[in-house]
């Protein structure tokens, strides 16, 4: 039976409204072979006197200042011991307590594991699947015209995982799925909703940043001329989206 180690990292900073959540989605998976990384950016906001409630079921928490989210990405990386790592950030939940369990059970010793995202609110109300739809196969071309998978379920073997570019501040886990990707033999779709995703985050209140990082990532791994002609690809695509969304609430 495949009973892999995963490492799941959570990352929070002054989250208490939305912290217990996540760790409760990952405390109580029916998947026992889990080593609970928690990193906090020295929280002053009640968050660690949550975490503490919890303290004994988790492997290892650091609270301390970082220099941003993918330092402290890279913080819970370097802690890891797992066959696999999975990051579930504050206020973001494993989709349900089995998870974990159906994920490694559609296939052994993959390089990768990923599967569908749901869009939940502040209210934990389901805002349906994430605009990007989860691709049928995958390899790290498949991020040209956006992010298709979200961190939050995709499940990566360690021995493949390279640090996060901290030169992003919004937009490094683009660069980091891609530049593991290429190396990745094996991904297997699990074909299954693995995660709910909390909308908003830097990146929605800071979004041209965003969308500059994400160019630069773009023609970094695939040349500036293609990278050009998918943005028009995305503009349109987005365009439209919004317009059909626009006619729907009218």
């Amino acid at each position: 039976m495949f009973n892999p180690r995963l490492s799941i990292i959570t990352i929070v900073y002054n989250n208490v409204n939305d912290i217990e959540r996540t760790i409760l989605s990952v405390l109580g998976q029916t998947y026992t072979n889990i080593e609970y990384i928690v990193i906090d950016g020295a929280s002053t906001d009640g968050t660690l006197d949550v975490i503490e409630k919890y303290r004994s079921r988790i492997s290892t928490l650091v609270s301390e200042k970082d220099n941003g989210i993918y330092n402290a990405m890279n913080k819970g990386l370097n802690l890891a011991t797992g066959d696999y790592v999975l990051f579930m950030n504050s206020g973001d939940e494993l989709f349900a307590y089995d998870t974990v369990e159906r994920v490694f059970a559609t296939e052994a010793d993959a390089d990768i594991y990923y599967g569908e995202t749901e869009i939940i609110n502040s209210k934990r109300e389901s805002m349906g699947m994430r605009r990007h739809k989860t691709p049928e196969t995958f390899t790290w071309r498949g991020f040209n015209l956006g992010m298709s998978i979200s961190h939050q379920a995709i499940y990566i073997k360690r021995s493949l995982v390279e640090p996060y570019n901290e030169q992003y501040q919004l937009s490094a886990d683009i660069d980091w799925i891609i530049r593991i990707a290429k190396k990745a033999d094996k991904i297997v779709n699990t074909r299954i909703c693995a995660a709910k995703y909390l909308f908003g985050g830097m990146s929605k209140k800071k979004h041209k940043q965003s969308l500059i990082e994400r160019f630069h990532i773009m023609r970094k791994h695939y040349g500036t001329v293609p990278t050009v002609f998918n943005h028009g690809i995305i503009a349109i695509r987005l365009t439209w989206y919004f317009l059909l969304n626009r006619k729907t609430n009218d």
